[in-house]
């Protein structure tokens, strides 16, 4: 019997990888993949592993689910070492719970491996931490896809629960999800960011008020994969940005 390891690939930078991360994907047999893994950790592993892509694409999936499970169980059944490598943190929208449990209902152990999510990481690239003491010590890290037409996020809870809110999969609703935000109590002045390809040498980082965000990342043709901030944190984005300028003087 194998084993398989649900790992995080983190989210686009390579060295972000965990060296625990690093280490599975050293000595798999078997390796799972997803889209947004950066294919320099694919390099780590030996020659002789086999590399299977299970990509899904907005509207596109690749591999199905049912699919990628039955393969899981498949390749540890035959006493492999499978790993299942996705981008940011298997655990964050990464369906990485329900896959260890599918695999392990057919007695095979399951490790999981965390790994630095997107909704972190790349606002730190950006110059915005998630976290301020002057400017919101909450944060609520949300989908912004619709299922079947049907928000999944229920934004009048949310838009004044937490200082700082973290959008996955929120580009295709972003006009309709700021709406809801200040329909339900956010004020239209609070800064937003969408950060695309967060961690990664093609990383755009696009700020401007809730009200105006979907008109100016449509004007900047900012796409998928990308991550959105709404809350005050934003504005450290200019603070920091101009700190180091001066300090390059």
């Amino acid at each position: 019997m194998g084993a398989v390891y649900i790992v995080g690939a983190g989210p686009g930078d390579p060295e972000l990888i965990t060296v625990k991360a690093l280490k599975a994907i050293q000595k798999a047999d078997v390796i799972l993949y997803d889209r947004l893994v950066n294919k320099e950790l694919l390099d780590e592993a030996k020659p002789s592993a086999v590399r299977v892509f299970c990509g899904k694409f907005p509207g596109n999936h690749v591999m199905t689910q049912d699919r990628i499970n039955s393969l899981l169980v498949k390749f540890a059944s035959k006493g492999k070492c499978v790993v299942r490598l996705k981008g940011g943190d298997p655990f964050v929208f990464g369906r990485g719970g329900e896959e260890a449990a599918y695999v392990k209902g057919f007695g095979i152990p399951v490790q999981v491996i965390p790994g630095i999510t997107a909704g972190i990481a790349a606002p730190a690239y950006a110059d915005i931490p998630i976290t301020h003491r002057e400017y919101g010590n909450s944060f609520a890290v949300v989908t912004g896809h619709q299922m079947d037409g049907k928000q999944e996020t229920d934004w009048a809870q949310l838009a004044t629960a937490v200082d700082t809110i973290v959008i996955y999969m929120g580009m295709k609703n972003l006009a309709g999800i700021a709406e809801a935000l200040i329909q339900h109590g956010r004020s239209g002045a609070t800064m937003a960011a969408v950060i695309e390809q967060g961690t990664t040498s093609a990383q755009r980082v696009v700020t401007a008020p809730i009200s105006h965000i979907a008109e100016e990342a449509r004007k900047q043709k900012v796409g998928n994969p990308a991550v959105i901030v709404v809350g005050d944190v934003v504005n450290c984005r200019r603070q920091l940005q101009h700190e180091m300028a001066a300090a390059a003087y």
